[in-house]
């Protein structure tokens, strides 16, 4: 999770992921402001964004992390636990 990844939205600009969630998708944020955020879905028909709201995707995150501590990920874990308190707090 070392690598910084960044996608192009059409209307929001460049979008930062926060972080990987389940196959196909990932946690978005808006680059400077870091309040519109996004759950983005890759299909075999494109890529799906879908605006979510900043209490669901820090329920996001912090399931992510739920799931990372218990299966012993605890580079990962650190690294996002850093993410979680620089967006949310």
């Amino acid at each position: 999770m070392s690598a910084e990844n960044y996608l192009n939205h059409p209307t929001f600009g460049l979008l930062f992921r926060i972080c990987f969630l389940e196959e196909h998708q990932e946690l978005f944020t808006t680059l400077y402001a870091q309040r519109v955020f996004f759950l983005v879905t890759t299909e075999a028909t494109g890529i799906k964004f879908e605006p979510i709201g900043r209490s669901e995707a820090r329920l996001m995150l912090e399931n992510r992390l739920r799931m990372l501590r218990r299966t012993g990920q605890h580079q990962e874990y650190d690294q996002l636990q850093k993410i979680l308190q620089s967006t949310f707090q």
